[in-house]
């Protein structure tokens, strides 16, 4: 189509109902797991509602955002990929070509860059684009961890649950900051991962106000995930045994690696870290979850404005 620019969000996938646990984690895994394995996944699936809401809330995330992108004119299709369940990036790629845009911009939807997230993603489209025979421009968005406007949407949910607190928990009140952990390989390949996650963090800590009256924040990794090894720490089981010894009976959690409600969100954040807080008598809450929010809209058209040729 004459000067479209197709957008293609991509993201991790997850399945829709306890029948597609064990298919996906195979497309995860690269083989069949094993049943205590699938067992496992499918309970906290269960104990999460019975399904991920992903899918959903990135189907919501593309149409605001298409909206956003064409106020001034239909020059911009937003498709959603999805690297290891439906819709897969190679199936969109297809309704991509059959759109014939004039260019594609790829972004993920995880901000912050590593080989093994963002880097599998975009080699994943590559190899799609290439079966597909589709040879047009691509714009590819490798990081945007510290984007103005997405500073700005997690500052806005964590002042919002910071007001929440009375004054007199505030004196025992801790913010935890999280993000998904990789395995500590990546640290001796370079992999630009653990700083780009930190500079989300100091970003967000230099426009919040917490030294009035003074709010300690930590930093952790969650949601290690199968593959043997050491994963990147501090683990979030690990900080929390030490908040408990330092006072923290209140603890605020601000997922600054995921921008939409998942399963490492309702299960290990809501289900799983709330259970062992408690068990050292810490109430644990969380920030919402950015998904489609205006700010956070606003913040994937920034990106996406800023990663094409002026003239688009």
């Amino acid at each position: 189509m004459q000067n479209l620019t197709a957008v293609l969000l991509m993201a991790h996938g997850a399945p829709e109902s306890l029948d597609e646990v064990s298919p996906y984690l195979r497309n995860i895994m690269g083989r069949s797991p094993s049943k205590e394995v699938i067992d496992e996944i499918k309970e906290r699936y269960r104990l999460a509602g019975g399904k991920s809401p992903l899918l959903e809330i990135t189907q919501q995330q593309a149409t605001a955002l298409e909206k956003s992108l064409n106020q001034n004119g239909k020059k911009f299709k937003v498709y959603i990929g999805m690297r290891h369940w439906h819709p897969f990036i190679h199936e969109t790629v297809k309704q991509i070509t059959a759109d014939q845009p004039e260019r594609l911009l790829a972004l993920s939807l995880a901000p912050h860059y590593s080989k093994l997230s963002v880097g599998a993603y975009l080699q994943t489209l590559s190899e799609a684009l290439s079966a597909a025979d589709l040879d047009i421009p691509v714009h590819e968005v490798k990081s945007w961890a510290v984007e103005p406007a997405l500073i700005a949407a997690f500052k806005e949910h964590i002042q919002n649950e910071l007001a929440q607190y009375k004054d007199a928990m505030r004196h025992s009140l801790c913010l935890l900051f999280t993000a998904h952990s990789l395995p500590e390989s990546v640290i001796k390949e370079g992999d630009p991962y653990p700083d780009e996650v930190r500079a989300t963090v100091s970003a967000i800590v230099e426009r919040l106000d917490l030294k009035t009256p003074i709010i300690p924040w930590f930093f952790a990794y969650q949601s290690q995930g199968l593959r043997p090894g050491k994963w990147l720490g501090p683990s979030v089981e690990e900080t929390l045994g030490n908040l408990g010894e330092a006072g923290c009976s209140h603890l605020l959690v601000a997922p600054i690696g995921f921008v939409s409600d998942h399963i490492e969100i309702l299960y290990d954040v809501d289900i799983h870290f709330k259970g062992l807080a408690a068990s050292q008598g810490i109430t644990l809450k969380r920030i919402p979850s950015l998904n489609s929010t205006p700010l956070f809209i606003k913040a994937l058209s920034n990106v996406i404005q800023s990663h094409l040729p002026e003239s688009t």
